[in-house]
């Protein structure tokens, strides 16, 4: 399966902040990121002056300014006081949010929010831009959560569906071999949710476990391959909170990497994050890294 996301290894690292404390440990998080990867970081504050031009004072609109490039410089030198030798650089930016970063990311990079904020960039609180920029990104996304990541547990988490995750999991142990870490596959699938809303006999349930076996086991033998000097183990659960496992495996991972699958809005207004992926960014216990998921295969079914 051939992957339009670029490896680790390549992408720029983009992180949005707003002077908040939460931004501020995505600031550090990013750039330990940047520094595995061998690339500069770069870190984004959005004014969204533009917006406000009309009906703000000019004297408003600079102070506005003034103090965005405050946090610009202030997030920098706490990021040159840990990581000295990484290039940085910041940018103001006029626009909001959310329209800043998904232009920040371009192409290929990788964006990196906090799980909450002041209320504006200015709101880097999940459920407002912090969701917004991850629904809608086209890019890879982390939303790093306000957890204890001073303990490393040398383990990447993938979250695996089914064979068109191929990628994620590809993704994932990129992620693995850059902090010398294992990486654990895990696949949960939830019986009502495979077979309907009727469960109609025994031996369906048993052929559809064995279907969710093959699929995992495909992508873990793709992995192996692929990766040979890597430690790989695969897990599948049956459960009924598909986010609940997830959740509670994400306490012994460094990071979660799951497909950041995008479901039609009721109006057909756009696109949003299916439910278990929702629930899994406002609870995770570590770093979680949504990788896009494109084509007839994006749409989430939990």
């Amino acid at each position: 399966m051939e992957s339009t996301i670029r490896t680790p290894d390549t992408s720029s690292v983009t992180v949005g902040v707003d002077g908040s404390e939460p931004a501020r440990r995505a600031a550090l998080w990013a750039a330990g990121e940047a520094v595995r990867r061998g690339r500069p970081l770069h870190i984004v504050h959005a004014a969204d002056t533009d917006g406000r031009a009309l009906y703000v004072a000019a004297e408003t609109i600079e102070r506005v300014r003034a103090a965005g490039r405050e946090i610009l410089d202030d997030t920098a030198k706490a990021v040159a006081d840990r990581y000295p030798g990484l290039q940085v650089t910041t940018e103001l930016s006029r626009t909001d949010a959310v329209t800043s970063l998904h232009r920040a990311g371009g192409l290929h990079g990788t964006l990196v929010v906090g799980s909450r904020g002041l209320g504006g960039f200015n709101s880097l609180m999940l459920g407002s831009v912090g969701l917004d920029t991850a629904a809608g990104a086209k890019v890879p996304v982390v939303v790093v959560r306000d957890v204890d990541e001073t303990e490393e547990r040398g383990t990447v988490l993938a979250a695996v569906r089914d064979e068109h995750d191929l990628v994620c999991a590809r993704y994932a142990a990129r992620e693995a071999e850059l902090r010398k870490a294992s990486l654990r596959l895990l696949h949960v699938w939830h019986i009502i949710q495979s077979v309907g809303t009727v469960v109609t006999m025994l031996d369906d349930v048993d052929a559809i476990a064995g279907a969710h076996s093959a699929a995992l086991q495909a992508v873990t033998d793709a992995i192996r391959d692929e990766f040979p000097d890597l430690t790989v183990e695969s897990d599948a659960e049956k459960s009924a909170s598909v986010a609940g496992v997830l959740v509670e495996a994400s306490r012994h991972a460094d990071l979660l990497v799951m497909g950041g699958r995008r479901a039609p809005t009721p109006l057909g207004l756009g696109r949003n994050l299916g439910r278990a992926t929702h629930s899994v960014l406002h609870h995770a216990r570590c770093p979680v890294l949504l990788i896009p998921r494109a084509g007839d295969n994006a749409g989430s079914r939990s």
